[in-house]
């Protein structure tokens, strides 16, 4: 399957309760790059053809039939991440510093320990 094939699984409804239920789990390192994806695909001066790609990728990380499941003890969400950090690889000159400042608001309300240092090294990988 392609990325664009996953854009059917993606609703920001589902989005919300896949980070709802498995947040907390799979912590900022798969959190951060979501939320990046999830506010450069709601960012009107993103390009049509990129948000399919964003979608894609959202849609990947809510499928429930993942390559390795979510639950797994300390492997869940590697394919997740795998992919989320790929679309960010590819349209990383789409990431703006407004989607930046709101993913990291919304992380300053779901986790209360983590250093910007760990977001800045989050960002060296895509």
């Amino acid at each position: 399957m392609r990325l664009r094939d996953f854009t059917k699984y993606y609703s920001p409804s589902s989005f919300r309760e896949k980070l709802k239920m498995y947040g907390g789990k799979a912590g900022v390192k798969v959190v951060y790059p979501a939320l990046l994806l999830y506010y450069m695909l709601n960012d009107p001066e993103v390009a049509f053809k990129n948000k399919l790609y964003l979608a894609g990728a959202l849609g990947y990380f809510i499928f429930p039939a993942d390559a390795i499941p979510d639950f797994a003890p300390l492997i869940g969400f590697t394919d997740d991440i795998s992919v989320l950090f790929l679309a960010l690889s590819l349209l990383k000159e789409n990431i703006k510093d407004k989607h930046r400042e709101l993913a990291r608001e919304k992380l300053k309300e779901w986790f209360k320990n983590y250093s910007e240092k760990e977001l800045k090294a989050i960002e060296t990988s895509f």
